[in-house]
């Protein structure tokens, strides 16, 4: 991978996870809808974005490719079926968190996430780190040590983020599919489970008199989602595992800072000996991110000296 393509994956990293905090947000704007709803909501309106963006990226040819390679490769096509299983399950579960209370423990999985992220990275995609990588692995896992001897234990849904995700992004760079048209693909496979719920749980009725819900409330909740989503997995196809992961660090400070100003849950005193050494390492992976950006700056002017 070179600098440039670094570069981009860093912002593409930065500008998900500022969006995702709006998300979290988001959901008190489409009460009296639960997290099911909102989540079978989120597929159905994020499914043409997802495909508009296939239209704007000219990704079509890229999408027959894979249509055709899931006809002959049956391990590929039932592959895809698992990373559209799991992507649904992060879906829901970080819709549903903050309309039950439970935030922070979801945030807390995005902070354990980056953690795994980097073991694989590193043990399972033999990538090296450098000292700020190190460093902040370091100051995240006090946090994650300490947070364990507080409660002996994670909440499920903290766990379900924690080791949900690495599977999802190994097999989708076994897949080797374009992200966009991948993205595109997953929603397809989930669209009739979301149908099938919204149709189960009458969620048709609840907003049929309610034109601010499927004029505005709804479809931005699919632009949200689609430009969010895109960006994350643009990332994910252009960053070293271990740095992707790091770069993780991002989304659960904002995602606490939104629980905490905007979705009313509160942070206990003892809870601050966590994050604090989590948003130490936060820090470090901005000066690392910073120092490859510097780079790629440098490098861009030298090739442009004749």
């Amino acid at each position: 991978m070179n600098q440039h393509e670094i570069g981009r994956g860093i912002s593409l990293s930065v500008g998900a996870s500022m969006l995702f905090a709006l998300l979290s947000g988001y959901t008190k704007l489409l009460a009296p809808l639960d997290g099911l709803d909102i989540f079978a909501w989120r597929v159905v309106w994020t499914l043409p974005g997802a495909l508009a963006l296939l239209v704007l990226r000219r990704r079509w040819p890229q999408a027959r490719a894979l249509l055709q390679r899931l006809r002959r490769e049956p391990l590929t096509f039932l592959a895809l079926l698992i990373v559209a299983s799991l992507l649904g399950v992060q879906l829901w579960i970080f819709l549903w968190a903050p309309l039950h209370g439970r935030a922070l423990e979801v945030s807390l999985g995005y902070f354990l996430l980056p953690l795994t992220m980097v073991l694989v990275g590193r043990f399972y995609y033999q990538e090296r780190l450098d000292i700020f990588q190190w460093l902040a692995v370091a100051c995240a896992l006090v946090g994650v040590l300490h947070e364990l001897w507080m409660t002996r234990s994670f909440a499920w849904p903290t766990l379900v983020v924690a080791l949900g995700y690495p599977p999802y992004f190994i097999l989708r760079r076994k897949i080797n599919a374009d992200p966009v048209v991948a993205f595109a693909l997953e929603l397809a496979l989930l669209l009739p489970f979301a149908l099938a719920m919204l149709y189960a749980r009458d969620s048709f009725a609840v907003i049929a008199h309610r034109p601010d819900m499927w004029l505005l409330w709804l479809p931005g909740l699919g632009l949200l989602s689609t430009v969010a989503l895109g960006a994350y997995l643009g990332a994910s196809r252009l960053l070293p595992m271990a740095l992707f992961g790091i770069l993780g660090y991002v989304e659960p400070v904002l995602l606490v800072g939104v629980a905490l100003l905007f979705l009313g849950e509160a942070l206990a005193p003892g809870q601050l000996a966590t994050y604090i050494p989590i948003w130490c390492a936060v820090a470090l992976t901005a000066v690392h991110s910073v120092r490859l950006l510097r780079k790629e700056r440098a490098t861009r002017r030298s090739e442009a000296i004749p």
